[in-house]
């Protein structure tokens, strides 16, 4: 309990040290409020990317719609907030719940089945999403979409607001990588690692394989909610045509490209995902197909991924230090 509890307290203290870099900063006009926003846009990226590595990655089943589970929590949160008048953290906290409940009853029939089955069936319920959320236009908006949803600030300084958005992001994006964490190194997550590792040993060694792939896959659908929650407080509109297939893909190349079943990886993967499709806009209609051909490149020569499945630990390298510096004395 004792290391634990250093574990976590190293893990705060480190969160608010690179928080407060960056707020400073922005604050004094280092960093700008266009890197700001694309660090905010990375920030929800990253958790719904998180989200999809837990379910990809650590439990080994390819699921293609979470684009559809982040709509949800995107449209609930945004009908909440401006058609019931709720707060923006309640009303991101039941977008979170509403797409859990989604995944719980779609998870229920499908996780018996097994790789490619799978992903069909998420891609289909991400397509059916869209859809509904399209001809319900008294609710949704419909094709035109929801607009002027309330953002997170709006005090009139640029800068603050700015610093406000990534404030609340941050917040959710350390919460999302503790609670993940934590799940992992639990008892049930080393039995939802198992099922990647080996589902048919896992099951042999008397492991209800189904009940924790679907706590597995309900925690997924839930962060995934979140993300859309903050994406439309955010950006401040939602339209059904954003979270098509390719919305989803964009999220299992992130995972991928930071590396399957790391949750560091998937942070640094995030990073470079957003910032490297902003920077190539230059290149106009050419920018998706220098960074088709980048990513092709990566996987050929680095297939695992930025980090694979291992992790960058906080806790361990301060210990590292620590320990040096007292041999040194």
């Amino acid at each position: 309990m004792k290391k634990k509890g250093v574990d976590f307290l190293l893990l705060l203290g480190s969160g608010l040290l690179v928080y407060c870099l960056i707020a400073s900063l922005a604050w004094v006009g280092v960093i700008d409020e266009y890197y700001m926003q694309l660090l905010s846009v990375a920030g929800v990226y990253i958790i719904v990317a998180l989200s999809l590595n837990l379910i990809t990655g650590f439990t080994g089943q390819l699921a293609l719609g979470h684009a559809g589970f982040m709509s949800i929590g995107a449209y609930t949160a945004a009908i909440f907030v401006m058609r019931a008048s709720l707060p923006l953290l309640p009303s991101v906290l039941l977008g979170g719940l509403v797409s859990a409940v989604f995944g719980f009853a779609i998870g229920f029939p499908t996780l018996r089945l097994r790789g490619d089955y799978l992903a069909i069936t998420t891609l289909g319920f991400g397509e059916i999403i869209r859809v509904v959320l399209n001809n319900l236009e008294g609710l949704t908006g419909g094709s035109a979409g929801l607009q002027g949803i309330p953002s997170f600030s709006d005090t009139g300084n640029y800068t603050l607001d700015a610093i406000i958005k990534f404030s609340w992001i941050f917040a959710f994006f350390v919460a999302t990588v503790a609670t993940i964490s934590n799940l992992i190194r639990s008892s049930p997550g080393r039995v939802i690692v198992s099922v990647r590792e080996d589902e048919i040993a896992s099951t042999s060694m008397g492991n209800d394989v189904t009940r924790y792939k679907m706590i597995a896959f309900t925690v997924s659908a839930f962060f995934a909610g979140i993300g859309g929650g903050l994406f439309s407080a955010l950006i401040g509109y939602l339209n059904p045509s954003d979270f098509n297939f390719l919305y989803s893909v964009n999220f299992v190349v992130i995972a991928v490209l930071g590396g399957l079943g790391s949750l560091t990886g998937t942070v640094l993967g995030g990073l470079v995902f957003t910032f490297a499709q902003e920077w190539l806009r230059v290149l106009g209609d050419f920018r998706l197909v220098v960074f088709g051909l980048l990513l092709i490149l990566l996987m050929i020569f680095w297939q695992s991924g930025i980090m694979g499945n291992k992790e960058l630990s906080i806790t361990g390298l301060v210990r590292r230090i620590f320990r040096k510096g007292g041999r040194a004395q």
